[in-house]
């Protein structure tokens, strides 16, 4: 039988969009039934696979969208909505992966399902870019995505703080607002698909935020005051307010973590 860790490991070093997703759903469900042995026999890789496009480029090289109303400012919005989500597989599978020996079986279960809610949801997004006469690789992307992920590759605590936590949360801020745009012009079929993401969105942090909570028993620490401590060491950039709250709340990520450290 083969291992989960080998299975992991084959999706994330498998770099072409569509088979990524097939990959990663091929490895939940694997999991999910039980046909995939609970051994971690072989290392994550420092870098998931990326395909030839898009070009990554850094923040401040980025061009702007331009405004929504327009072709270039929609294409421009949802490209960078699917590059996020095509970056986020990588993200649940790679925690799955490098800390699933340490933290257990419900743990992998758990980051296994994000991924593939993932996979979803940049498939969702890939279809919705088509439909514009685009594709996801036809401009450019934010390249500093991964950056979390490979700055926390040793430490679990920082990975669940830093990246469900911040990263993710961050997403249950500002997706209404897009929604609200989207609902604005009409779009219809957009906005059920962030309506759908921000749902799942809100799951995704309840599991980062419930692993966290475990996490900080088992090393005896006190839940808000490590989070801050991690987050203040690991991440690039700072807390930002505004938040939404009840969203927040609703994935057990209540004000006492974040309030005094947002700028």
């Amino acid at each position: 039988m083969q291992s989960v860790a080998s299975a992991i490991r084959a999706a994330l070093l498998t770099s072409e969009p569509r088979a990524k997703c097939f990959a990663t759903r091929d490895v939940a469900r694997r999991w999910r039934k039980g046909d995939l042995a609970r051994v971690f026999d072989i290392e994550m890789p420092d870098d998931p696979a990326r395909p030839q496009r898009p070009e990554l480029l850094p923040p401040n090289r980025m061009p702007k969208r331009g405004k929504f109303g327009s072709d270039r400012g929609r294409i421009a919005l949802w490209h960078s909505l699917a590059h996020i989500e095509f970056v986020a597989i990588d993200l649940a599978l790679d925690i799955a992966g490098r800390f699933g020996a340490q933290m257990g079986e419900e743990f992998v279960s758990d980051f296994l399902s994000v991924a593939a809610d993932e996979a979803m949801h940049f498939a969702l997004l890939a279809r919705k870019l088509e439909s514009l006469g685009s594709g996801y690789g036809n401009l450019p992307a934010h390249g500093g995505l991964w950056q979390a992920a490979h700055s926390t590759r040793h430490d679990v605590g920082a990975r669940l703080a830093v990246v469900p936590m911040v990263l993710e949360a961050r997403g249950l801020d500002v997706t209404p607002t897009t929604l609200e745009r989207v609902n604005a012009a009409g779009d219809e079929h957009g906005a059920k698909i962030l309506a759908r993401i921000l749902d799942d969105e809100i799951n995704h942090v309840g599991f980062g935020t419930k692993h966290f909570l475990r996490y900080a028993e088992m090393v005896g620490s006190n839940p808000q005051n490590l989070w801050k401590s991690l987050v203040r060491e690991h991440l690039r950039g700072a807390v930002k307010p505004p938040f939404n709250d009840s969203a927040r709340l609703a994935a057990g990520l209540s004000r006492d973590f974040y309030e005094d450290i947002a700028l």
